[in-house]
């Protein structure tokens, strides 16, 4: 008998999700934490930590410029502590600034200039940005990318596809002056285009022939119970032979697919969070820890190419989270440097204080909504 066998559902549970889940979390993180670090390093700063991670340290070692690298038992994020920082969120130490030396002040985060500062703030989504494109690049070229002519074979009766004059065999070109190279581009275009008026190019009998299509809205709650809403034709796929095929790409040509890619994600993000403002999205789709770790563990089981797919997208995401201008994450910090050139000076020690507790308080309540999503999802 077998280790996970002796362990039942809960050794499934580890196999298959709670090690997956912390292989695609360590590796965004470490990315992350690795772009702050490099630029801090360009730039002169003495890195006192470098932490995955929080609370009671597991393993770590000193490196001869004495950064103390570490892993700690709670794998849920991580962080650098800069030379002259109060804490891991980087807030400044000010008692300890003001009375440094010429010397330390060479080496401290708090007194390199702006443009220093937001570099290498930005460092670490911007690393974020470039793991995901490396990560898409490295599957299209190594494993490749399935491919399937989007050519029309059923259209559903009384749909926005028939309304539109669509025939079985159609093969769409272009939608919205945009070139489509598979079913799956026309179906990204689709579900986020419910309610507008498409302009969409097919060929037809070997000549082209345009048409206009309003995708319907389409509403489903995906198996973490969360409300989805998008646009819908009402057509399904060809499945004839040759149709579909694994294409593998060159790595300039890949590369710029994972720009692609990456953009995609960024643009769908805010897509959604605006219609969540608007009313036309629902916020269950906001996922924490429990989903992200459910979603890996899938991932894991349908292979290591869906798992790195999976890093990918995490990557891109949390590099876009940690840009917003919320006070404790990386846009807080660019806002206060933006805030700082335009002043002249720094904002006072009591206005960070307050900006700090706030993004706090902000970050919790997002981190438990979200922690409620996954429950609610869970139980429901």
């Amino acid at each position: 008998m077998n280790v996970v066998s002796a362990l039942g559902g809960w050794g499934q549970t580890l196999i298959w999700t709670i090690i997956p889940f912390l292989f695609v979390l360590t590796v965004v993180v470490f990315f992350h934490e690795l772009g702050h670090f490099w630029v801090a390093r360009r730039n002169g700063v003495r890195v006192e930590v470098f932490s995955i991670g929080f609370g009671r340290e597991l393993v770590g070692f000193n490196d001869r410029h004495g950064t103390r690298w570490k892993l700690c038992l709670i794998p849920l994020g991580g962080y650098v502590k800069f030379y002259g920082d109060a804490d891991a969120a980087s807030k400044p130490d000010f008692e300890t600034a003001s009375a440094m030396t010429d010397e330390q002040r060479s080496e401290s985060f708090f007194h390199k200039s702006i443009g220093q500062r937001a570099a290498i703030v930005a460092a670490g989504p911007i690393a974020n940005f470039i793991l995901a494109i490396v990560i898409f690049a490295g599957v299209f070229t190594l494993f490749g990318k399935p491919i399937t002519q989007p050519r029309v074979e059923t259209i559903v009766a009384d749909s926005a596809a028939q309304r539109a004059g669509f025939q079985p065999g159609d093969l769409v070109l272009a939608i919205g002056g945009r070139p489509i190279e598979s079913f799956s581009d026309m179906q990204r275009i689709v579900g986020s285009s419910a309610g507008e008026r498409l302009a969409i190019k097919v060929q037809r009998d070997g000549r082209e022939v345009d048409l206009t299509a309003v995708p319907t809205v389409f509403e489903f709650k995906d198996r973490f119970g969360g409300t989805h809403r998008i646009g819908r034709l009402g057509i399904s796929r060809s499945n004839q032979p040759g149709d579909t095929q694994i294409r593998r790409y060159d790595p300039f040509t890949a590369t710029w697919m994972g720009v692609k890619e990456t953009w995609f994600v960024v643009e769908r993000t805010f897509a959604y969070l605006g219609g969540v403002v608007m009313g036309t999205q629902s916020a269950d789709q906001l996922g924490g820890p429990i989903r992200i770790a459910q979603v890996s563990g899938e991932a894991a089981q349908i292979g290591f190419v869906a798992l790195l797919s999976l890093a990918a997208l995490i990557s891109v995401s949390i590099g876009l989270l940690n840009l917003f201008p919320i006070p404790m994450l990386d846009g807080g910090h660019l806002v206060f440097y933006a805030i700082e050139a335009i002043r002249g000076r720094p904002m006072s020690e009591g206005a960070q204080e307050m900006a700090f507790r706030f993004g706090l308080a902000l970050v919790l309540m997002l981190m438990i909504f979200a922690t409620w999503n996954d429950i609610r999802g869970l139980v429901g």
